[in-house]
């Protein structure tokens, strides 16, 4: 299977411009793409995945990726999918953000030997004289048409800032640009991204007289149509000291029995063969399937020695094992009154729940245990040695920290 039938059979392909076009190129290995990347935090979370993952899966079949680094559009904010305006960040925290970005990128794109290639598009937007770009760029886009694109329609109601209006126009020329510069002559990206790729296809035909490609990729949702990345606690982050390898598995363990298959053909380099023969997999089975998502990911992600350890720290806790690996916390002597915590402040300190009132809503409910006896009493304390060899703090089936005592 070629590589662009087996992008299709994983169910990646969301919208293209001519897809005879960019099947020849990417089955040949002889693309060069791009895909873009705005630093607007300081690491990329699972929202990213995919085009990291797509990248990869390209490379491997010969072809040759650019990671454009939005430095310049990240002053301005992607409007795309968003209700309000982002907040604006300064050019220090943009480039700390970039610095972040590359080295993570590395453990996906291999960089030697021109293999592939890392460019900032601030080094060219930064640089533009306004009212040369207005003859010279703005001239070829249409505000009507511009309006009618999905991305400012759904912010029309509650207001569109003309800083983020011309979002489109600054990723359409960072197509032009790298078009010229290095031959690039296919974009991919985010299905919610296709009106700004169009723009930059419609850019370099009346700018060039060139034909240029596009194609998008599926948004990663859930069964229930909501995008997949979010707990409780927020984003789940490729960074491991923002989610720590053992939270990044069991973050896939845990997706809907709806989505493990889905999750395994977007996102992993299991074989369409392997995949597919887990379509008809229940119960213990299925649980077997979300392991193996897990495992793969966090393999891919972090390396194979903390997939591992992930793994048996999963298999751990269930069984009441070993504690050496689970996700940790500690907790000061400051935090104790007259030798003891209580309950809901240890609950809180670990990290299990937000507030102190959901700490109290989860011990009513029944749904904390200390070393694997259930709290029945927001009452209960616990004296400052109880927590010399560390405890195990567990809420519900799934949250675990083991909470120790800080020296």
């Amino acid at each position: 299977m070629k590589v662009y039938d087996e992008l299709v059979a994983r169910g990646l392909i969301a919208q293209v411009t001519d897809e005879e076009v960019i099947k020849e190129l990417i089955n040949s290995g002889k693309a060069t793409f791009y895909i873009g990347f705005d630093p607007t935090a300081d690491s990329l979370h699972v929202g990213h995945f995919m085009a990291l993952c797509l990248m990869k899966r390209l490379q491997m079949a010969g072809n040759k990726p650019i990671v454009l680094i939005g430095g310049g559009t990240a002053m301005i904010g992607d409007p795309s999918g968003r209700t309000d305006m982002r907040q604006m960040m300064t050019p220090e925290i943009i480039q700390h953000n970039v610095d972040c970005f590359k080295k993570q990128m590395e453990k996906f794109i291999d960089f030697s030997d021109d293999k592939a290639i890392i460019v900032n598009n601030a080094d060219w937007l930064l640089k533009l004289n306004y009212v040369e770009l207005l003859r010279e760029v703005g001239a070829c886009f249409s505000v009507n048409n511009m309006l009618r694109a999905e991305c400012y329609k759904q912010r029309m109601e509650k207001g569109l800032s003309f800083l983020e209006f011309n979002y489109m126009i600054m990723q359409s020329y960072d197509f032009l640009m790298l078009y010229q510069k290095y031959g690039c002559t296919l974009q991919f990206g985010g299905d919610d991204q296709w009106s700004n790729m169009l723009g930059g296809t419609e850019l370099i035909r009346r700018k060039l007289g060139k034909d240029a490609s596009a194609m998008t990729i599926t948004l990663l949702l859930n069964s229930e149509g909501k995008k997949m990345g979010k707990t409780q606690k927020g984003a789940v982050w490729l960074d491991p000291e923002k989610t720590t390898p053992y939270e990044f598995y069991q973050y896939w363990r845990n997706v809907d029995d709806a989505d493990v298959l889905k999750c395994l053909r977007l996102l992993t380099f299991l074989s369409i063969e392997e995949i597919e023969a887990m379509k008809d997999w229940e119960g213990a089975q299925l649980n077997k399937a979300k392991e193996i998502l897990a495992y793969e990911l966090t393999k891919l992600v972090h390396s194979e020695e903390e997939a591992k350890k992930a793994e048996q720290t999963a298999k751990s806790i269930f069984t009441g094992g070993d504690s050496d690996n689970m996700p940790s916390v500690e907790i000061s002597s400051d935090s104790f009154k007259e030798g003891n915590i209580d309950i809901i402040s240890i609950v809180h300190l670990a990290g299990l729940v937000t507030s102190r009132s959901e700490a109290r809503r989860a011990i009513e409910q029944g749904g904390i245990s200390i070393n694997g006896e259930r709290v029945n009493s927001i009452e209960e304390k616990f004296p400052l040695e109880f927590f010399k060899d560390g405890v195990v703090v567990k809420k519900g089936k799934k949250s675990f920290k083991k909470v120790t005592l800080k020296k």
